[in-house]
């Protein structure tokens, strides 16, 4: 497949575009977005759209509104309520829709940039469900289920959107020829099928409206990936519709399908995406929409390193207690590694990251005695509460801590008060013998004959757990022996943790390096999340931060970003792949850390809304100009044009041989310090002036 066969070169950057709005009134254009995760946060679509308000209501202004179901337990913290202005055709409609029996909450969303926000509430329109399941059946021979709750909702929110958009087109047509403004020209851009359902009805009810629908995840891919299957090399030998019948899904795969092929511009997240739709789904997305983060700069270059060493030492507090007894590895010398996000064993990679590990553990031994790796799992599963023994060693480590303490400022008032008598103590006046009985205590207290555990908590059924089974198959242990050591935390972390007392971006600061060796990623938030904070990562050619990479960055591994063959090779050959990876990490000194992190962050512009955000905007622009031919976008002169390449580092050697390791080049100083990173000879080696 052409990799780049729907992507649109960006021609600006989105902040070109940046005038809240102006351009769009006199153009008398307007934006709705729909998503079922407007406000409602439910998984990774909520991230997407929450993080793109800001540059979407910076471009669109008061012309930009999101759309979405209510739900009261969310709505209540995301949206402050409040009516729109008088003579707003916003307004018109949504009275029209309350007339007719709808609920319909309006305001604004609780988030960056504020954009405005109609939700609709679901049950004030199931009455009407069968007259709408009616019409889905007469215009699209489209059957739902009675007990599919989950579609059903979509079909109510759905008909209650078009119904909207409907009437929001005839009073803006109203609005227009009353103040003399040109024809209003109306986008609907519907994410996934849930929403999709909205864009079917305007397309069958024939209402002049701009479509877009973007999947972020085609429905059938998730579910064949569940299974072991060869995904990727046999999408075209897939007969989608019995494959969609055998789960039981195929009213939301005709649903997916019937949305991808009636909007106007379709579009996916990433290219492997696009290429997983134009097998499942049956057409080729006509632009690659990826996906963004808000990328907040530091003013200074060594701050971001700041926070990561504040944040190890936050990490290093929790390793202390949970290996105590154990702790006969130097954590200067430890390196944290980490996989998170959703329990889906096999799909995101967990299985071959496990076994990357029991090879790394080898070659550590052999290679490397020094140096420990403590690997974190971070899936949410069902729990029975905290593991007694990780809770212990907590509470162990902070009686040592106030013993010391005590101590410390005992021995600092005898030595204040020999001093000032005019001789210097000896040691047996400065530490007395009570003194020691104490820590001794302490230190008895710390002694166990059982390894550290593996896991945090104590898993329900973990007999049948999927990373417990494959950590004792693999005889990762935490034995002392063992130079990786494993820490399994089946829960989403929050700065309320007894355990570690941070949250997830404070942790993923504190590590090393994020491993998200997935087989089915359609975007990949956490290793851009990584990226964005200076922390380099592994990912695979299957995920589309992966692929999006690849095409942006010459060598992607010099800027800390290792891509994981998981399409091309076999699984062993994979797992080789991700341990050497691994291994070529724990090599690096503290200085060729620190210098990969600066490279990492370098690529934080490249993830940018500002940056990534113009792919939408395109896609807007072609949907208007599908309906409205006439339609010219005004705003385009004024973009400056911007390279998303991004070429090999300054310090990179220009032709790397066997003797000089890829990523990053060699220290020449042979310092490790971590303060010497402000000097001019580093300066130059990070190609900054």
């Amino acid at each position: 497949m052409n990799r780049r066969f729907s992507r649109v070169e960006s021609g600006a950057d989105l902040k070109d575009y940046f005038d809240r709005g102006d351009i769009a009134s006199r153009e008398n254009r307007w934006n709705f977005e729909v998503a079922w995760e407007v406000a409602n946060k439910v998984g990774g679509i909520y991230t997407v759209i929450r993080s793109k308000a800001y540059v979407s209501t910076e471009e669109m202004g008061e012309q930009l509104c999101m759309m979405g179901p209510y739900k009261e337990s969310c709505a209540r913290t995301e949206m402050e309520e409040m009516e729109f202005p008088r003579g707003n055709p916003l307004l018109d409609a949504v009275n029209t829709l309350r007339s007719r029996g709808y609920k319909i909450h309006t305001g604004r969303w609780l988030v960056d940039g504020n954009p405005q926000l109609i939700l609709f509430d679901i049950g004030s329109a199931a009455w009407k469900l069968d007259q709408f399941k009616s019409e889905m059946w007469e215009k699209c021979n489209i059957g739902i289920p009675h007990l599919d709750i989950e579609t059903n909702d979509a079909v109510i929110l759905g008909f209650m959107i078009a119904e909207f958009l409907e009437e929001f087109r005839n009073f803006a047509i109203s609005y227009s020829q009353n103040n003399e403004l040109s024809p209003p020209r109306i986008v609907a851009h519907f994410h996934e099928w849930q929403a999709g359902v909205g864009l079917i009805v305007l397309r069958t009810r024939q209402v002049e409206i701009a479509t877009v629908f973007t999947t972020h995840a085609t429905l059938l891919g998730r579910y064949l990936c569940a299974g072991n299957t060869d995904f990727y090399n046999n999408l075209d030998k897939f007969a989608v519709d019995e494959e969609a019948g055998k789960r039981q899904i195929y009213h939301r795969y005709c649903l997916e399908r019937g949305a991808t092929h009636l909007s106007h511009i379709f579009t996916t997240v990433s290219e492997i995406t696009g290429y997983e739709a134009e097998h499942l789904l049956k057409r080729k997305p006509d632009i690659i929409t990826p996906n963004g983060l808000n990328v907040k700069k530091f003013s200074a270059i060594h701050e971001f390193q700041n926070l990561h060493a504040v944040a190890k030492e936050k990490i290093n507090e929790f390793v202390r207690g949970h290996f105590y007894g154990h702790m006969d590895f130097d954590l200067d010398k430890t390196l944290y590694f980490f996989i998170a996000g959703r329990y889906e064993f096999g799909n995101k990679g967990a299985d071959i990251f496990i076994e990357s590990l029991a090879r790394l553990n080898a070659m550590l031994k052999h290679e490397r005695p020094d140096t420990t790796v403590v690997a974190f799992l971070i899936f949410p599963t069902k729990t029975n509460n905290f593991n007694v023994d990780s809770l212990r060693g907590h509470a162990v480590i902070k009686q040592l801590r106030d013993t010391i303490n005590n101590v410390q400022q005992a021995v600092g008032k005898r030595m204040f008060d020999t001093c000032l008598k005019g001789h210097i103590p000896g040691p047996d006046e400065l530490l007395q013998k009570d003194d020691l009985v104490k820590i001794k205590r302490c230190m008895f207290a710390m002694q166990r004959d059982s390894m550290p555990p593996v896991t945090t908590h104590n898993v329900a059924d973990d007999w049948n757990d999927p990373v417990l089974a494959a950590i004792r198959r693999c005889h990762l242990f935490n034995s002392v022996h063992d130079r990786v050591k494993m820490v399994f935390h089946p829960e989403f972390l929050t700065s309320t943790n007894p355990l570690f007392g941070i949250d997830y971006e404070e942790f993923v600061r504190g590590c090393h390096l994020g491993v998200f060796p997935s087989y089915y990623e359609p975007w990949g938030y956490t290793p851009a999340e990584c990226t964005v904070m200076g922390i380099p990562s592994v990912t695979t050619n299957l995920s589309g931060f992966g692929c999006f990479m690849q095409e942006h960055i010459s060598d992607p591994k010099s800027y800390g970003i290792y891509i994981v063959d998981r399409r091309y090779i076999g699984l062993e050959n994979s797992v080789q792949q991700l341990s050497t990876f691994m291994m070529e990490f724990s090599r690096l000194n503290r200085r060729q850390r620190i210098i990969q992190r600066n490279r990492t962050e370098r690529l934080s512009d490249l993830l940018d809304w500002r940056t990534l955000g113009i792919y939408y905007r395109q896609a807007r622009v072609k949907a208007l100009q599908a309906v409205y031919p006439d339609y010219v976008d005004e705003s385009a002169m004024y973009g400056s044009r911007s390279n998303l390449i991004f070429s090999r580092p300054h310090s990179e050697p220009p032709s790397p041989t066997s003797s000089r390791h890829t990523t990053p080049a060699p220290s020449v100083h042979g310092s490790d310090d971590e303060d010497s990173v402000d000097e001019e000879t580093e300066l130059k080696e990070l190609g900054i002036k």
